[in-house]
């Protein structure tokens, strides 16, 4: 299962187990299945490069509570650091407690139970390294006429014909889906891409996100990684950032149920926070309701960088909020109760080694949205089963160079069952439980 336990703190997260759980071979009549590759969830050594190294505090501490290592440079002097820097500290140093004692209890908890414990295969196998072009596409498909939405019959097409085969798809005006109970393969552009059961998506960018909305389907979670604007991104030109005001364009309203749960990763840029919780929320008549964190740690349990250095945190905030009621909806409050969630939960995890893939938190959430919940992933990287999802990079890590093929022992006896996030491990199950 992927949330290996849970306490008080938070809860601790395998993400490898759910991005294949359930994957059958495209051929329903072969025995294997997709895996996702090891390697790229076995980050073993910290990332203590010479930079984040100058910027650690005198008496800063790692998840054990033992010292960090001395730093090799001068540290600046609190009047040089320019008032974004003095605003990060500061929101640094009011979470800092919270993220060193949760992190260390569940770390503990984990090694304890056989986890954590910094193996790694053998093998030192390389990591894939696919050049996502979708992107490029999207804007390619932008040439095209847009047509109107009285004129259009079908907002969706089916992945899958009548006949099992895979369907000539238009990917960029349609909500695609794939209904199977099995994977299915898409070529696109000379690649191969893996679709998942039971999911859908749509690969546009927010200039032609209207087939989302006319795909007729609201949700009841909704979760967004959007490319922030920062100066490491307009220098490295890794993807294209999105300015933050375009952000309110996106038509949650239309696409939240009521109650719906947003949840928005967010950088450690106090600059982007304040936005999220004062403009954007607001905007959309959503209520924040917590803030979360994700905690990168090693295969060992350490952090992926020093806690308190000034370049690199070993943590992202996550915002959590509910949608507005009365603007959504004339339904009571009594007829749809609004779960309660916590605040300053932890999710602790190795992260993926490549760049930009978040965690799932299908099994994180689900507590707060209910097993039957239509669940939503704006600026999608992958796709889920179970999930619709969105972005112009929708596909990026279902290329098939990130997956190896494995047999599957007991394919004919995988049900629908196993595209849920229930516990399938009774080891994991009772791991789960910890309080």
């Amino acid at each position: 299962m992927s949330v290996v336990l849970r306490c008080s703190s938070g809860c601790l997260l395998d993400s490898r187990p759910l991005i294949e759980r359930g994957w059958r071979s495209e051929n329903r009549r072969s025995h294997a299945r997709r895996t996702f590759r090891r390697r790229c969830f076995q980050l073993v050594t910290r990332r203590y490069d010479q930079s984040a190294a100058a910027s650690v505090s005198a008496g800063s501490t790692d998840v054990s509570g033992q010292p960090e290592k001395p730093a090799k440079k001068r540290k600046r002097k609190r009047s040089e650091l320019n008032q974004g820097e003095i605003d990060s500290l500061a929101l640094h140093e009011k979470v800092r407690s919270v993220i060193l004692d949760g992190t260390k209890v569940l770390v503990d908890l984990s090694q304890s139970s056989g986890y954590l414990n910094g193996e790694a295969d053998s093998e030192n196998e390389p990591l894939p390294l696919q050049e996502c072009g979708l992107a490029a596409l999207c804007e390619m498909a932008k040439e095209l006429p847009l047509v109107d939405g009285e004129e259009q019959e079908e907002f969706t097409q089916s992945l899958v014909g009548d006949e099992g085969s895979t369907s000539h798809v238009d990917l960029f005006s349609r909500v695609t889906e794939n209904k199977e109970d099995w994977a299915a393969v898409v070529s696109l552009m000379g690649e191969e891409y893996v679709i998942p059961p039971h999911s859908a998506f749509l690969l546009s960018d927010l200039t032609r996100i209207q087939p989302l909305v006319q795909y007729g389907k609201t949700f009841d979670l909704i979760v967004m990684d959007p490319p922030w604007e920062n100066k490491s991104v307009k220098r490295s030109r890794r993807y294209n950032y999105l300015p933050s005001s375009q952000l309110k364009r996106l038509p949650i309203p239309q696409l939240a149920s009521p109650n719906c749960l947003v949840v928005t990763w967010v950088t450690n840029r106090p600059s982007h926070l304040r936005f999220v919780c004062d403009e954007l929320y607001p905007h959309w008549g959503v209520q924040v309701v917590a803030k979360w964190f994700w905690i990168k740690v090693t295969t060992s349990g350490q952090f992926v960088f020093p806690l308190d250095s000034q370049h690199k945190k070993p943590y992202e905030t996550l915002v959590l909020g509910r949608c507005n009621l009365s603007a959504n909806t004339s339904a009571s409050t009594s007829e749809m109760p609004e779960l309660p969630v916590e605040d300053n939960r932890l999710i602790v995890s190795v992260p993926s080694a490549l760049h930009s893939q978040k965690p799932s938190l299908s099994e994180v959430l689900r507590p707060y949205i209910g097993p039957e919940a239509e669940c939503l992933e704006l600026f999608a990287r992958n796709l889920q089963p179970g999930w619709t999802s969105w972005g112009n990079e929708v596909l990026k890590f279902q290329h098939t160079s990130y997956f190896t093929l494995t047999p599957a022992d007991d394919q004919a006896n995988t049900s629908k069952d196993d595209f849920t996030d229930e516990p399938t491990d009774p080891q994991a199950s009772n791991l789960s439980e910890t309080t």
